[in-house]
């Protein structure tokens, strides 16, 4: 089970929970992979809604990983996951906002 307040989400993966985090190294396996500036370049497209669905699948497989999970990108293009298109765009929004809230604020 996913801890909120160590910054994990759940994310389902046919039907099996696993736990997602953005760790140090997973948040620099995203900047990487997508290219970005900043990070907060990255929030900053996700708050205007102007996310692509590379930028879900990069952000779910880099929290994935943060969270121990063994898989690569190509894994997500065969399994369901929960929620599904909807369902992984609201994780990986979760994902950002967790990496980067300060531990007993609101948010």
């Amino acid at each position: 089970m996913a801890n909120p307040f160590a910054g994990e989400v759940e994310v389902v993966l046919d039907g099996r929970p696993h736990v997602a985090k953005l760790t140090l190294g997973a948040l620099a396996e995203l900047e990487a992979v997508l290219g970005e500036d900043s990070l907060m370049a990255l929030v900053a497209r996700f708050e205007a809604g102007r996310f692509s669905t590379r930028d879900v699948l990069a952000l779910l497989v880099a929290g994935l990983r943060g969270g121990g999970w063994q898989g690569r990108a190509g894994d997500l293009m065969t399994v369901e996951i929960g929620g599904g298109p909807v369902g992984a765009a609201r994780a990986a929004a979760e994902l950002l906002a967790r990496a980067f809230a300060v531990p007993g604020e609101a948010g």
